[in-house]
């Protein structure tokens, strides 16, 4: 479910968005095509996020920017977490904050790229839809922890291959 966050057996990821820009994204322009390509990839993971954060927000992908970000195999996990909240007629109320790390880009055929990054999720709630009331969830899941991004270059942009979270607090 979306909002578990991590505990000793989970292992995907837990969706969320930033509270606020990475500060590669804010920095001065990129001097080189490595730091074009790392704020190109730190882009896309805020954006990534933001569509995701907007899609629990209703318990839906429609209309969100997913399918711009994401592909199939990571949108399908996002997709089966959507499931579960519509059928528990739960979303999602706040937002979670990110911290990533500088993204590790590669060169290939296919371009890759990887995004540690610290998820903040105390700030972002599952709440019943109808009641309005937040969701109980387990004592013991982790509030903030690490979660990696992997990315594929598709022509000029970056997409996220996968999403997983580390049960592993930051």
């Amino acid at each position: 479910m979306a909002l578990t966050g991590c505990s000793d057996n989970d292992t995907k990821a837990s969706p969320s968005e930033p509270s606020h820009r990475p500060s590669a994204s804010s920095s001065a322009p990129p001097s080189s095509s490595a730091d074009v390509e790392e704020a190109a990839v730190l882009a896309a993971y805020t954006h990534s996020w933001e569509a995701q954060t907007e899609a629990y927000a209703k318990a839906s992908s429609a209309g969100t920017g997913l399918k711009k970000y994401t592909t199939l195999r990571a949108l399908a996990d996002i997709e089966s977490d959507l499931e579960a909240m519509r059928k528990a007629g739960q979303v999602t109320s706040g937002k979670p904050a990110i911290h990533p790390k500088e993204p590790k880009v590669t060169d290939g055929e296919i371009p890759k790229a990887t995004v540690e990054d610290c998820v903040d999720t105390t700030s972002w709630t599952l709440i019943d839809k109808a009641s309005k009331k937040k969701v109980p969830l387990p004592s013991e899941r982790l509030t903030k922890y690490v979660s990696t991004a992997t990315f594929e270059k598709w022509g000029a942009k970056w997409m996220v291959t996968e999403l997983t979270a580390q049960d592993q607090a930051c």
